[in-house]
């Protein structure tokens, strides 16, 4: 009998049509960066401690604030700026929707104020259990929240654009507009190829070109753009 696996692939597809496989990340990596998190956390709850608690049973209301706040709140902030806590992507973990997309500060909220459920009866039990009989390891939290945890996919370098005939587009283009041909062309490796036809399709009224032929024509107007204006 295989031993079960502790981590798996979340596939999903972009908007633009990008099929995309990320590792989710099971419970060895999430309670290490748990830890991490929680050392930070404690840094803090110290210094809150010793420096309102200077100011003695005046401080006492402040620092219980402060201790809340970064209690419920620490990963909120991490998550909806960053995508991770400091522990998070010191694994390199990233929290994100269900369907691939940056997580919003609401599922955010959501998953780390039920963390108390999570946490039940001890140890974040409940949690543990949920993730493991949980084919993407979501604990209560996420499975409320609809977000996942999952290995942040590394920096992709784009293929440099295939050899294409230059054309001269029928209109005038300004910045923005050669600077969007210029980037799909650069995505169409990483596109479906109906996909990438599918959009190439927005510029027919444009053309009057239909299927891969108005592809190979927008690719045409990226080269042309890409080479300086210069026909070849």
């Amino acid at each position: 009998m295989s031993a079960p696996k502790l981590d798996t692939l979340f596939r999903f597809e972009t908007p633009e049509g990008i099929t995309l496989d990320l590792p989710v990340a099971g419970p060895p990596a999430r309670a290490l960066a748990f830890a991490i998190d929680l050392r930070i956390r404690g840094a803090i709850y110290l210094a809150l401690s010793l420096t309102l608690g200077l100011l003695g049973e005046l401080g006492t209301g402040p620092m219980l604030i402060g201790i809340f706040l970064a209690e419920w709140f620490y990963p909120v902030a991490f998550e909806i700026q960053r995508g991770a806590t400091p522990g998070k992507k010191a694994l390199g973990l990233v929290v994100v929707n269900d369907d691939g997309t940056p997580v919003a500060w609401s599922a955010s909220v959501v998953r780390n104020l039920l963390r108390v459920a999570d946490f039940f009866p001890a140890l974040y039990a409940a949690g543990l259990v949920a993730m493991l009989v949980s084919p993407r390891f979501q604990r209560l939290g996420d499975v409320v929240a609809g977000t996942l945890v999952v290995y942040a996919p590394p920096a992709r370098r784009r293929a440099p654009l295939a050899p294409h005939a230059a054309l001269p587009p029928p209109v005038p283009l300004d910045r923005d507009e050669q600077a969007a041909l210029v980037d799909f062309a650069e995505r169409v490796p990483e596109l479906a190829p109906a996909r990438a036809v599918e959009l190439a399709g927005i510029l027919t009224p444009l053309h009057g070109r239909e299927g891969q032929a108005a592809l190979d024509e927008v690719l045409g107007y990226a080269a042309f753009v890409m080479r300086g204006n210069e026909t070849t």
